[in-house]
């Protein structure tokens, strides 16, 4: 398996963690026996930390299919490079700096890791589209 896979499979293993754990806050605001009904009825007002969990989901759901598909798309042209390895790396350092910054309520360090891993992804893309 090539790093930028590798790397890959690492992004899906943190999309579930950002999956889990604004779960895990959620049910400790609401309860367990909430969390398992068919929550029919509003539960109590989504906490602070928990809100900021659920964004940086949100926030790495909208990249992680054009980053996907852009690793596999290199992969299956056989474009995979130095600007591949390294895209796919900033790409995934800085959503795993990310989590954390937006969780405890960092600002601007926040939005510059944010755009280190769009720089990622453009890397990628640059890659794919305009090397031979």
């Amino acid at each position: 398996m090539t790093p930028e896979l590798t790397m890959l499979g690492c992004t899906l293993v943190l999309a579930l963690v950002q999956i889990l754990l604004p779960a895990l806050f959620r049910t400790r605001e609401t309860g367990t026996a909430y969390n398992v009904s068919a929550r029919d009825g509003d539960g109590p007002p989504v906490g602070k930390i928990t809100g900021r969990l659920q964004r940086a989901q949100a926030n790495l759901f909208e990249t992680l299919p054009l980053f996907a598909a852009a690793v596999l798309i290199a992969h299956v042209t056989a474009q995979e490079s130095a600007l591949t390895l390294y895209g796919a790396a900033l790409y995934l350092a800085a959503r795993v700096l990310y989590l954390p910054l937006y969780a405890f309520g960092v600002p601007v360090v926040r939005t510059l890791v944010w755009c280190v891993s769009i720089a990622g992804l453009l890397m990628l893309f640059w890659a794919i589209l305009f090397a031979s």
